[in-house]
């Protein structure tokens, strides 16, 4: 993957968070596109205080499973699947359409999968 060539926003913690574009961004809104990355940095400032050590990755998983962070990330997944439907149904679309109910199945299963795959082991 080819890193642009401009200079980014921020470096945080060895970590990158690139200046957004509009292609970047395509579908998000206000303050939106500005999550993604600040989500993704507070992930890797978590990964990174565990790698150099200045945080016991026991704690670090502790504070994961009692943040509910497993639960939260599928939320969205969940949300993303109701959206799906809501905007199906309120264009009258019928409910028995196979390619938007296996979005919104396959948009569910992976909300299963990250609590199934995540939340047994913290």
């Amino acid at each position: 993957m080819d890193q642009q060539q401009s200079l980014p926003d921020r470096v945080i913690s060895g970590t990158v968070v690139p200046s957004q574009t509009d292609a970047d961004t395509a579908g998000l809104g206000g303050d939106l596109a500005h999550l993604i990355p600040a989500a993704r940095a507070a992930l890797l400032l978590l990964a990174d205080a565990v790698r150099r050590g200045g945080a016991d990755q026991a704690d670090v998983v502790e504070a994961v499973k009692d943040g509910g962070l497993a639960d939260a990330f599928a939320s969205v997944f969940d949300a993303a699947a109701d959206a799906v439907w809501a905007e199906h149904e309120a264009e009258g679309g019928d409910p028995y359409d196979f390619d938007v109910r296996l979005q919104t199945d396959n948009l569910s299963g992976v909300a299963s999968s990250i609590r199934d795959a995540i939340t047994p082991y913290i």
